[in-house]
């Protein structure tokens, strides 16, 4: 296809092109051109037929112009390049990381089963207040177990909450911050919305290149940001909602800024802080499933097992496993949540 020869005749570059193709490692045929080699010949476009002229359309007509996989391949080139340093900046601080999340596996696999379950359910009955909640999450434990999912269940369940803890200790600073700066919201904003726009599957792919599967850092640091975006975004918004009237209230006793905010804005945003952390469970629950594809252990093993095997009823148990667990942190954390409310009406 040579729709577009023209423009490098007419830039003179003519030469250029046919010095590439005589001298160089001419460009491999496109499937347009192997077809219509089969066909007999390149038939006759029209106007209405010229293609957009991109990297490739344009390598057609001179081969001495870059292909478009010349892109991806020299971002890949550049990443593996800066590899090295990268990986020995972000190894130790992020090895706190690794040793948290085998502890917390550790700690929830080999706690006897007659401990968990009772101590969840009493966790989620102190939360709630609510013998019906705190009777379910014994109920939904018990029916995982009796299937012999408890250990997928509890590392599940491990993984979420140090992640959860991790995305609230760095998420609300940052909200913090973004609610008490301007400019720190402008330049925040655009990082948070590519976190919260870019596929979960593209978080993984830097991550396999810098970290070893084995690393339990590797899924941690994936759900982190996957699901960080919520709490600092609420957290942000949660100060930001403060009446006026009750920082004139404050500035008028004399407080400063450290006790406007630890006295005044932080327990007034607590409703959209605590909603924040009800999100980024959630999301990291979603992120684990799929973070099972780089060594995640928990039900997201066994409904990628399901998935690879067309284990019908692996991966319809283990989605069930998933529902009740999400089910459980939702119903747990939003009835902190209406405490806290019912609390600042009081």
């Amino acid at each position: 296809m040579a729709n577009f020869e023209w423009v490098f005749n007419a830039l003179g570059l003519r030469g250029w092109c046919d010095s590439s193709a005589s001298g160089g490692v001419a460009a491999p045929p496109s499937m347009a051109d192997l077809m219509a080699k089969a066909n007999g010949g390149a038939p006759e476009t029209t106007i209405w037929d010229t293609p957009f002229p991109s990297m490739d359309v344009l390598n057609d007509a001179c081969s001495a112009f870059p292909q478009s996989r010349a892109v991806s391949q020299g971002l890949e080139h550049g990443f593996l390049e800066i590899k090295g340093v990268l990986s020995m900046v972000l190894d130790p601080i992020t090895q706190p990381l690794s040793w948290a999340l085998e502890s917390a596996l550790w700690l929830f696999e080999h706690t006897p089963w007659w401990i968990m379950i009772p101590l969840l359910a009493l966790i989620a009955l102190k939360v709630s207040r609510s013998w019906s909640l705190g009777g379910f999450v014994a109920g939904a434990f018990v029916a995982l177990a009796f299937i012999d999912y408890y250990s997928y269940t509890m590392q599940t369940l491990a993984i979420i909450m140090v992640c959860t803890v991790i995305c609230v200790l760095f998420g609300v600073p940052i909200g913090i911050a973004m609610a008490r700066s301007d400019r720190c919201q402008n330049a925040m904003t655009p990082v948070l919305d590519m976190l919260q726009t870019l596929p979960p599957f593209v978080y993984l792919i830097p991550l396999i290149f810098l970290f070893s599967v084995t690393e339990p850092k590797l899924y941690g640091i994936a759900i982190i940001l996957y699901a960080i975006v919520p709490v600092v975004r609420l957290t942000n918004l949660g100060i930001r909602l403060v009446d006026e009237e009750v920082i004139e209230a404050a500035d008028a006793f004399g407080m400063t800024k450290r006790q406007k905010l630890f006295s005044v804005q932080i327990p007034l945003a607590l409703p959209n802080i605590m909603a924040g952390v009800n999100q980024t469970i959630m999301m990291s629950l979603a992120m684990v499933v799929i973070a099972s594809l780089v060594s995640a252990p928990g039900l997201g093993v066994l409904v990628l097992r399901g998935i690879r095997n067309l284990e019908l009823g692996v991966g319809l148990l283990s989605g069930l496993g998933i529902v009740l667990l999400a089910v459980i942190l939702d119903r747990c954390t939003k009835a902190a949540l209406a405490h806290v409310n019912a609390a600042q009406k009081h």
